[in-house]
This record gives structure tokens, C-alpha cells and sequence, in this order.
């Protein structure tokens, strides 16, 4: 699997790496990981209701943007702090491809001696709080799955953010979205935690960027790909239809777009 880099240091949207996903499943035949991060959004799973799983007034009065994916599963609140799992694969069944690599996510973290253990379908939880919640998606011959990996996120802004069911709250024995989840820096970043950097030297594993190097380190043994600017423009026209506000709204595509 190989390590996908963008060109530049630019700050993107949160559609501009989902357009990402698909621009390297339709174009590329590599296996592909990369890791992103985006500033203040929303987005839902491809089937939820808009108005029913996001505070869209909230939202509007604090400059946070909603999209929807086109893979399924629950609504994520994202910021700086959240760093986001991209994996695109080859051939095979998808769901047997999302479990190799929900188990793959979990033994990473495992191996920094966090205690994390897979839960239901598609979520992560370390002390019993998730961390983590993933995806995925079959394009023609490919496999898009994705995923969160709360590092640091602003838990009143999730809060805020999103409403899920109140029924679906209680049925796993809490109250609110905060008291669900948690962040990795509550555990990892006083130093104790260790990882095995790309020059092979153990360094203190303390902020996200450490993070993202040792999981790029584990998930990819083949040497890293970096895309143009051509491949820039490409994603871009990619993105575009993400922006479309019938898709945002009911999951269809306006004919315009």
C-alpha cells in the first residue's frame, strides 16, 4: 500500500479529500492510504436525514459547513483535531475489506499500548469511549473505506453540532454525544507513548503529526506517491458535485451538476 501526498500544504475542505478518494480509486491501480485533516464541518452518511441528525442553525451561526458522503453509517462532526483514515483498495468484498482494516486501525493503536477494542459494525473505543468511527463504499473494482480518529476535536462543537436520536443515545446507556466519546490526547500526549519513526529511531509519540507519520509507517510498506498539481485540478472537479445542494440535502445529484 502506498502512502498518497498532495503536492503543497494547502488548507482543504473536507469534500476535496472525499473527491480525493474517488479521483485515486477511478484513476489509480495502487492501493492507496493517506491521512487528512480539515477544518470545521459536518457530514453525514449517505441515507441520513439532514434536518433530523444535524443542528443546522447552530451551524450557520458559527460558520461550520455540512456535506454528505456517499458511504453510509453515522453523522461526524470534524475539525483540525480529528485526523481522518483514507484507505482505497482493489478487488475483493468490501465489507471483508472494511473488517481487515478496522482491525488493522485497532492493532496500530494497540501497538502504542492504548487498550482499544473493535465495537459493532464500524466503531472504535478505548476505556469504553469511541475514538473512532469508520465507512465505506464500492466503486466499479475498488473499495473506499474511511475513518475518524479523534485526537483532539472540540467536544462542545460536536455536541453542538450534531443531534442524534435520543432512542439511539439511550440504547447504548448514555445521555449526550459528549459522554460517547473521547480524545486520544487525553492519553497519549504525556509522554509515554512510543513509536517507531520512518529513520527507525522511538520517538514520543505527542501531537497529531506524530500520529499520522507512525500509522503511515504501519499501514504502507511501499515507497510514498506524491500527486501533481494536475491531479489537483482533477479532485477539484471531483469536489464540485459534493457541493451541490441537492446531494447535501436528499443524496441525489441535481441534473445541473
Amino acid at each position: 500500500m502506498r502512502h498518497v501526498i498532495l503536492p503543497d500544504h494547502a488548507v482543504r475542505d473536507i469534500v476535496f479529500y472525499l473527491a480525493m478518494e474517488e479521483y485515486l480509486a477511478r484513476n489509480m491501480t495502487y492501493d492507496a492510504f493517506f491521512l487528512w485533516q480539515a477544518p470545521e464541518a459536518v457530514i453525514i452518511g449517505r441515507n441520513q436525514d439532514l434536518e433530523s441528525e444535524v443542528n443546522l442553525s447552530w451551524c450557520m451561526q458559527h460558520g461550520i459547513s455540512v456535506f454528505r458522503r456517499h458511504s453510509g453509517g453515522g453523522c461526524v462532526y470534524s475539525d483540525m483535531g480529528n485526523i481522518m483514515v483514507s484507505c482505497i483498495t482493489s478487488g475483493g468484498d468490501v465489507a471483508f475489506v472494511f473488517e481487515l482494516y478496522l482491525q488493522r486501525l485497532a492493532l496500530a493503536l494497540r501497538n502504542l499500548g492504548l487498550p482499544v477494542s473493535v465495537s459493532g459494525r464500524n466503531d472504535i473505543l478505548l476505556g469504553g469511549r469511541k475514538i473512532s468511527g469508520n465507512a465505506f463504499y464500492r466503486l466499479p473494482s475498488r473499495n473506499i473505506v474511511h475513518g475518524t480518529l479523534l485526537y483532539n476535536v472540540s467536544m462542545d462543537n460536536l455536541q453542538n453540532a450534531i443531534t442524534p436520536s435520543v432512542l439511539k443515545l439511550a440504547s447504548k446507556g448514555i445521555r449526550s454525544v459528549r459522554q460517547r466519546v473521547v480524545n486520544l490526547k487525553d492519553f497519549i500526549e504525556d509522554g509515554g507513548v512510543q513509536y517507531r519513526s520512518l529513520s527507525g529511531a522511538g520517538m514520543p509519540l505527542h501531537d497529531t503529526e506524530s500520529l499520522k507519520e507512525y500509522l503511515a509507517g504501519f499501514f504502507c510498506d511501499e515507497a510514498p506517491e506524491c500527486l501533481g498539481m494536475e491531479d489537483v485540478a482533477e479532485i477539484e472537479k471531483i469536489r464540485s458535485g459534493y457541493l451541490d445542494p441537492e446531494f447535501i440535502a436528499s443524496g441525489r445529484r441535481s441534473r445541473t451538476v
